[in-house]
């Protein structure tokens, strides 16, 4: 048995994971799916102040109050940022990284160093023009995603505190040290934010290589994927 846990992506929650938690405790592995401060059924405690230290501590938390150990940690989309800060200040505990079509900053980088200005500048907009200034708006989910699934993960998706994206990661190179697998999810959204990372995985050595036939979403839209991979991936 495996235990996961997930640093969820931006905009998101723990509610988006429901679908994976059957079907990979059908396979005798535990599924933890902590929401970050100010999202999903946190959204009430959201404010200007939340950064991404804020959501590294939510996960330490969970670390530390279930008592978790040889864990598989998941980071999606966003919560690649999180996870990597995560690992690197908990290494002991972590028996694998799992970048799924996530970000995977270096020491100093911030999320909006990692997608470019001109991405930048239109979120900074979007937060100006649409979210009082701190909160960015969501981005579009995959257009492969159901009709069903838009319904019920439309109206659970919340505004994204800004300085989430706007702080930079200190790392120590402990998380370097860790095994780590990268999945990329092939069917690329506006931009492809994401191959940079699927290439840096293929070229460096330390990581494990796999592919999704699947949008952004897997846990989503491929949740039997998601699973059948997962449980490869935690042997």
């Amino acid at each position: 048995m495996a235990t996961f846990l997930v640093a969820h992506g931006a905009w998101s929650a723990g509610w988006a994971w429901k679908k994976m938690r059957p079907l990979l405790r059908a396979r005798g592995h535990e599924l933890f799916t902590p929401t970050h401060t100010g999202l999903g059924e946190r959204s009430h405690l959201a404010h200007a102040g939340i950064d991404l230290d804020a959501h590294i501590a939510d996960i330490l938390a969970v670390l530390q109050f279930e008592d978790l150990r040889e864990l598989v940690l998941i980071g999606h989309s966003y919560g690649g940022m999180v996870a990597t800060g995560v690992a690197d200040r908990a290494p002991e505990r972590i028996a694998r990284l799992v970048y799924l079509d996530a970000f995977v900053p270096r020491d100093g980088q911030s999320l909006f160093d990692l997608i470019g200005e001109t991405a930048t500048a239109r979120a900074r907009e979007a937060a100006r023009t649409q979210g009082e200034g701190w909160r960015l708006p969501a981005n579009p989910m995959p257009p492969d995603t159901l009709e069903a699934d838009l319904a019920w993960a439309g109206p659970r998706r919340m505004t994204q505190p800004l300085a989430t994206f706007e702080q930079a990661l200190r790392l120590t190179g402990a998380v370097e040290r860790l095994p780590r697998s990268y999945v990329y999810c092939t069917r690329p959204g506006p931009g492809d934010a994401f191959r940079q990372f699927a290439e840096r995985a293929r070229a460096e050595p330390g990581w494990r290589y796999e592919e999704l036939d699947a949008s952004h979403n897997p846990h989503i839209t491929m949740p039997e994927t998601l699973a059948a991979l997962l449980d490869r991936t935690s042997s």
